[in-house]
Parts: structure tokens; C-alpha cells; sequence
């Protein structure tokens, strides 16, 4: 059975360059596995941008080679 394990990053936007910082974080977490499926923000006030991120846990490996 698949497993994951989840992440959540919170990226303020009270700075110009947030949003490179942002870019770089979740290309970071990209090269470690992580997949980004679903990024919120808040809509009455510029607070920012919140990241869910989930990658497969090794519980998840596949031991029976059926995959």
C-alpha cells in the first residue's frame, strides 16, 4: 500500500521578493521528493500563500515488487 507524508510551508508576501524566495523552497523540496497539490492564499488581505506538499514515505515501497 502507497503511504505519504505531508508538509505544509507558509510563504508571507510582505516583501517583493517572496515570491523567488517561494520558488526556490519548493524547488528545493521538489529535488527531495516532495510534490506540491495545492497552494491557498488569502484573498481579504495580502498575508500570503500557504503550500501542501506530500511525498511517498519508504513504508510505501512496494515490497512485494508488484508495482
Amino acid at each position: 500500500m502507497t503511504t505519504y507524508e505531508y508538509e505544509i510551508l507558509m510563504f508571507p508576501m510582505d516583501r517583493k521578493n517572496n515570491l523567488i524566495e517561494m520558488q526556490t523552497a519548493l524547488n528545493a523540496k521538489g529535488q527531495v521528493g516532495w510534490e506540491v497539490v495545492s497552494i491557498s492564499s488569502s484573498e481579504f488581505a495580502n498575508i500570503g500563500h500557504t503550500a501542501f506538499l506530500k511525498r511517498e514515505t519508504s513504508e510505501g515501497a512496494d515490497v512485494g515488487g508488484t508495482r
